[in-house]
């Protein structure tokens, strides 16, 4: 029996209590590997987009307010934005930037606004002026987005911009996830 090696119970104890030890160092590996795919989950998550009114005209003026839809797309990673609505749809929760800029005749007034889920976010706006011929503007800020809202840049009922040169464009990326 191992009562009559005293050296061998303390052995199996021992080795019983390494067991133990490894186990919970199993169980904390396992942990930390969900752990790490989780975080390379979100990190893998990119999402930006840049893209230029196109058109060689003005836009506008309309009776009511519209969203401007960005047709010529330079990048779209993530393909959050959808260039046939001018509409750019979080895919996760998050802190996100966005810019839009613009170029216009002087001889119009500008108003542009940055839109979040129908809710002003910034504007831009320049008034009509004789003795101005052209006018350049724009605006940024930093949205947390839930997944799923919108973002869009909406053109002020009786106001315009020019559709052409690459001046006239609205961005966005994802900064990090929430």
């Amino acid at each position: 029996t191992l009562s009559s090696f005293p050296e061998m119970s303390i052995l199996l104890q021992e080795l019983g209590a390494v067991k133990a030890k490894l186990e919970a160092v199993e169980t904390k590996l396992k942990e930390t590997e969900n752990q790490v795919l989780v975080l390379n989950e979100k990190a893998s998550t990119k999402v930006v987009f840049s893209a230029e009114i196109g058109g060689n005209a003005a836009i506008g003026p309309f009776s009511t307010s519209k969203t401007l839809i960005y047709a010529r797309v330079l990048a779209n990673l993530g393909n959050a934005y959808n260039q046939h609505t001018g509409i750019f749809v979080a895919p996760v929760r998050g802190m996100y930037y966005f810019s839009f800029f613009y170029h216009a005749g002087g001889g119009h007034p500008v108003g542009l606004n940055l839109m979040k889920n129908n809710q002003v976010v910034v504007r831009s706006a320049e008034h009509q002026s004789s003795n101005d011929w052209n006018d350049n503007g724009g605006n940024a800020a930093f949205v947390e987005l839930q997944q799923g809202d919108h973002v869009y840049v909406q053109l002020d009922a009786n106001q315009h911009v020019w559709g052409s040169g690459y001046s006239t464009t609205f961005s966005g990326f994802l900064l990090h996830q929430v």
